[in-house]
């Protein structure tokens, strides 16, 4: 019994000691304070990234004045609205927009204990100028389910699922183009792109360039039917500044297999000047503790997680995107790697800091400290994406950023003569952290994204890898001029989620880049419920925007 006690008091106090450990790597923090009415305590306000301007803790006396409550508010205006304590009517907030100003009652307030008693994963508060944030449980497919059972209470569980992953789902997804009658050759420079499209891809020189049939893809398109020219970009349909293209990669680059020269490609490009980009995590993924990779000496018992904590708490993480973006919202991709598979077991990351473990931001509040020498796709409080290798002096820019993931290592960056060339160890399975098997079977369904820039236009576009190793994501997204590229995830449909909203008046559409991926959505009635939007889901995601005004 008194070791039962002890060991419940020391996991409070750890739980503790990471709730302290996190809000302490908030280096930007603001707080403010109040003293209440009565001696009853005081109300805390913490602005946690003030360049975003989005996540706020409020601290309370507890109903019964035994301890503190803390609440996660999210503000639904960050770029014109401000929330701080009014002193001169303590209990309440100040809200300014625009010039005015309201006041807002939390404390005593029963508005505030509904909205926690709600369980929306976003509670209205004080005329819908904020939210409560409400812990919920994220939605995951059966694959996930099962695989988490197999990797937290098996034996062995991981390599259970490396030999289904090896014997079953390798090639699974693979998808070839049927040939169409119309022949381009390389070297005409016949049908240039339209107006406003991305360059088109260099195919292998003096090649035939066949049109292809798509019959995979599920985006509806401005061209009719399926019929595309390898590497060319054709209009999403209802979404200007949204571009779709496919390839095999055997017309782009030599020297690959023959599955995956013949796995199409699927490209969605999506215009920057027209769009914000986002970043959300999901409820449980990716997760804050150790992972399993990480090599002993990289690892400290004391401590829950690489960072001194293995729970967000006091924050909430809802793994939705918030109702006041959902009038902007034209797109949603899966976002990266889960923790286990997210620090490095070989290769000179895995003898530094911790093993190296992927770093990740949003509304300006790090989760997990971004880490040096990883690919890292990022957004800064002025809106601007960019995609570059972490370097140790860029630490000092945390501030700066709204949002970033990391997930490994680049699969395209800048060369030694300053051009793009395919990343050092794209074909090196442990130092690269590739995934894949141990006896480095590296081809499989796969994701990544990559940044495309010409005559100062910029696109952010999101890669389908219907079967291919890093390599040959690698020269595919060289042959269509990227900059920069990382991974994102692999292995399957859920993880490698893409859809648009075209609209109609206020109707909502979906389209899944590849029909299959429906089967994560749900459907209330006739109505399709999308992931990410309309339900909690336990993966982190991107999303973009329509931007409301220029910069």
């Amino acid at each position: 019994m008194a070791l039962a006690v002890l060991a419940a008091l020391w996991a409070g106090a750890a739980t503790a000691a990471g709730a302290d450990a996190f809000i302490a790597l908030q280096a930007q923090r603001q707080v403010e304070r109040v003293a209440l009415p009565g001696g009853r305590g005081e109300a805390v306000l913490t602005q946690l990234a003030p360049a975003a301007n989005a996540w706020l803790l409020l601290t309370l006396p507890a109903p019964d004045g035994q301890g503190t409550r803390q609440f996660h508010l999210e503000n639904t205006d960050p770029p014109r609205q401000r929330i701080t304590l009014d002193p001169s009517a303590p209990g309440t907030l100040r809200i300014t927009r625009d010039g005015a100003a309201m006041r807002c009652t939390v404390w005593p307030d029963t508005a505030l204990a509904q909205a926690a008693k709600s369980r929306l994963p976003f509670a209205p508060l004080c005329d819908e100028r904020l939210y409560l944030r409400n812990a919920v449980q994220g939605n995951r497919s059966a694959l996930e389910a099962t695989t988490e059972f197999l990797r937290d209470h098996v034996w062995g569980g991981e390599q259970i699922i490396g030999f289904v992953k090896n014997e079953f789902y390798r090639d699974a997804f693979a998808e070839r183009a049927a040939s169409a009658p119309a022949i381009v050759r390389a070297d005409t420079g016949a049908d240039a792109p339209p107006p406003g499209a991305p360059p088109a891809a260099r195919l292998r020189s003096g090649d035939p360039a066949p049109a292809i049939v798509a019959d995979g893809l599920g985006l509806a398109l401005t061209a009719p039917g399926r019929t595309l020219l390898p590497g060319r970009w054709v209009g999403a349909a209802g979404l200007d500044g949204v571009w779709v293209s496919a390839a095999p990669p055997g017309a782009l680059a030599t020297g690959l297999d023959a599955v995956e020269s013949a796995a199409l490609a699927y490209l969605v490009a999506f215009d920057l000047a027209a769009f914000d980009l986002g970043f959300a995590l999901g409820t449980d993924h990716p997760r804050l503790g150790w992972s399993p990779r990480v090599v002993p000496a990289q690892r400290e018992a004391n401590l829950p997680g690489p960072d001194g904590f293995d729970k967000a708490a006091p924050l909430v993480r809802t793994g939705m995107l918030a109702p006041a973006l959902l009038p902007q919202v034209i797109a949603s991709f899966t976002g990266g790697f889960k923790r286990e598979h997210s620090a490095f077991s070989h290769g000179p990351l895995a003898a530094v800091n911790h093993g190296s473990h992927y770093g990740f931001i949003e509304q300006g509040v790090v989760f997990s400290r971004l880490q040096p020498g990883l690919a890292t796709l990022f957004v800064q409080d002025d809106g601007t994406v960019g995609m570059a290798t972490w370097r140790a002096e860029d630490a000092q820019r945390i501030g700066t950023l709204r949002h970033a993931r990391q997930n490994g290592m680049a699969l395209v960056e800048t060369g030694p003569a300053g051009t793009p060339v395919a990343g050092r160890t794209v074909e090196q399975w442990g130092i690269g952290n590739w995934s894949g098997s141990a006896d480095e079977r590296l081809r499989t369904l796969r994701a990544g994204a990559c940044v495309v820039e010409q005559a100062g236009r910029r696109f952010l576009v999101y890669g389908y890898f219907s079967s291919a190793t890093p390599r040959a994501m690698a020269r595919v997204f060289l042959a269509y001029g990227c900059s920069y590229a990382m991974h994102l995830d692999m292995n399957a449909l859920e993880h490698t989620y893409l859809a648009l909203y075209p609209r109609s008046g206020s109707r909502l559409g979906v389209e899944h880049l590849v029909p299959g991926m429906s089967v994560l959505d749900k459907s209330l009635g006739a109505t399709l419920m999308p992931r990410f939007l309309s339900f909690p889901d336990d993966r982190d995601f991107f999303y973009l925007t329509r931007r409301r005004a220029p910069r």
